[in-house]
């Protein structure tokens, strides 16, 4: 940035003796415009002089994911000394790319939804996320397939989604548009609330969002909210199994989460060509160009503590002081395993262990000769017992006999996934999270021979018999490869216990300058809503070394936000 003192000699004179005393000057960009150069004024010394200071405050980050890689661009842009700490070999988490004999596989989330929210942040740091990331619409953008009969190819389309409706259930025409004016009204009067922090009672009880609960209603579940709308309970099923991405049942879920189907429908599905992992690969590679250091292989081990307040980390290779901290691990496996519990007040073992954990998965990332060209990119099968099923996965601890399960067939629409003649399949069934009564590895080969069959149901038949490359992934090597506590893929539950000012607070509320992101934190689980936490979180952190956050606000037209699968 272009610093000019023309006017006023005495303020170069001040300027000059910090240099000499060998301290540089470097000024805030947040609080001019951006898009003119700087000059500092004599009556703006004082603050140029508080703002040089802010400059050398470092933050560390705890973890490479996307929640931690958001928080790193947004900080680092602020004028921040950041340092991104992750213990696996590359970016990304859960959202990173799985590579091996020339398939590439995301590892976790497979939709993106909601682009609009990446976009803001990018913006901010002075990136047009479509120039850096291409992306493509999918219509339809996934197909359900009801195991008690019946079919349904949902389309972002209005007028297509009413047809595919009205084949399946005609009355239900009418409840479609009921639950699409409604729910547009719960979206554009929650989502300023999703943008912002919850830390403590009094912001749960504002005027404003105590207007909204007979809007919410959050005493009622999704599934039951879905039957004012649809006779059908196929169609019930069909706009309320989206609370599976949060690692919910429909029948458990708080009714204010029919906003996830309904912003499926008003903003689309979207598919980065690539995959999902080549969208935290462009964000670490925008990082590091903003001055991040990015250290992989590079796990922390312990953090330092001066009282309550945390002053560094310890990784396998050094110390690294830092000012702020900022923790993108996974939740309950960072309290056990980093902080010691004299210091949490609330969130104690003993809270740890009582509290609600979601589902995990059984995974399987498939390379196979041929194309399967007939079935959709995406494709959802709800067993035909669907209530049950969710009932083994999260109170009974038990392997479902037809579980649901979704299945990405992307190299429909990608083709880079795979080498020429050949293509992924990636393949997904909820199941409980780690739990004496289920042990992987006397369960594993049955479970897989059963996937097997299930993946028929949607089409892919003979499907073992192309096989080429597999890797599979249960719930023991995400508690244990992944570090995510009891395996569950979708991190504290998403029940009203906690949500809100219930859930781990981005300013983190037991410790001292040490913040929370991604699905551990408010507002939850799901990408768009992680970078969301990272903007709260980021905001917290400026505001509390004194500087302006308003660069990264969110925009009023652009606030709704949502999960994904996985």
């Amino acid at each position: 940035m272009c610093i000019s003192m023309r006017q006023d000699d005495g303020l170069r004179k001040k300027f000059r003796s910090l240099f000499l005393l060998g301290k540089k000057p470097v000024i805030h960009e947040s609080k001019v415009n951006r898009n003119a150069n700087f000059v500092v004024l004599a009556n703006e010394y004082e603050f140029h002089l508080h703002q040089i200071v802010v400059m050398n405050k470092k933050v560390c980050i705890v973890g490479a994911g996307p929640g931690g890689l958001a928080c790193a661009m947004l900080l680092a842009k602020a004028g921040l000394q950041v340092t991104i700490l992750e213990r696996l070999p590359g970016v990304g988490g859960r959202t990173s790319s799985y590579r091996s004999d020339g398939f590439t596989f995301d590892v976790g989330p497979t939709f993106f939804l909601y682009p609009s929210v990446l976009r803001e942040i990018f913006a901010a740091c002075g990136f047009d996320l479509d120039r850096e990331v291409s992306f493509m619409k999918l219509d339809p953008q996934y197909e359900l397939i009801f195991g008690g009969g019946g079919r349904l190819a949902a389309s972002p389309d209005f007028n297509r989604m009413e047809e595919a409706i009205r084949r399946l259930s005609p009355p239900d025409v009418q409840g479609f548009r009921r639950f699409y004016e409604d729910n547009r009204r719960k979206l554009t009067g929650f989502a300023p609330f999703l943008s912002s922090p919850f830390l403590g009672w009094s912001d749960l009880l504002r005027k404003d969002m105590l207007k909204l609960l007979p809007l919410l209603r959050p005493w009622r579940s999704v599934h039951s909210d879905m039957s004012r709308y649809f006779e059908d309970p196929r169609l019930r099923l069909a706009f309320s199994f989206q609370s599976k991405y949060l690692g919910m049942s429909p029948f458990r879920c708080p009714s204010l989460f029919s906003i996830l189907s309904f912003l499926e429908y008003e903003y689309g599905v979207f598919h980065p060509i690539g995959g999902c992992g080549a969208v935290t690969a462009t964000m670490a590679q925008i990082a590091t160009k903003l001055g991040v250091d990015i250290r992989t292989n590079e796990g922390v081990e312990e953090l330092a503590f001066a009282g309550n307040k945390c002053e560094g980390v310890y990784t396998n290779e050094r110390f690294y002081e830092c000012d702020a901290l900022v923790i993108n691990a996974d939740f309950a496996r960072a309290m056990h395993r980093l902080v010691p519990e004299k210091l949490r007040g609330r969130w104690s073992n003993r809270k740890l262990a009582k509290a609600r954990y979601s589902c995990s998965t059984f995974m399987m990332y498939l390379g196979i000769r041929g194309r399967y060209d007939d079935i959709a990119h995406h494709s959802v099968y709800i067993s035909g017992n669907y209530e049950e099923n969710l009932l083994d996965i999260e109170r009974r601890h038990t392997l479902s006999k037809d579980p649901s399960f979704y299945v990405q067939n992307a190299c429909v629409t990608d083709g880079t996934l795979a080498p020429e003649g050949m293509s992924t399949v990636y393949a997904l069934f909820p199941v409980s999270h780690q739990h004496e009564n289920i042990d992987w590895e006397r369960e594993k080969g049955g479970f897989r021979q059963l996937a097997l069959q299930q993946l028929a149901k949607a089409g892919f038949k003979n499907l073992e018999s192309r096989i080429v490359y597999e890797k599979i992934v249960t719930p023991r090597e995400w508690d244990t490869q992944f570090e995510l506590h009891l395996g569950s893929t979708f991190s504290l539950a998403h029940s009203l216990s906690q949500m809100l000012h219930l859930r781990p607070r981005n300013r983190f509320e037991d410790l001292e300058s040490v913040y929370l992101v991604g699905g551990g934190t408010h507002p939850g689980s799901g990408l768009p809503v992680i970078f969301e936490s990272s903007r709260i979180s980021s905001r917290l952190l400026l505001q509390d070394l004194g500087m302006s956050p308003e660069f990264i606000h969110p925009k009023v037209d652009t606030l709704p936000m949502i999960a994904e699968v996985a």
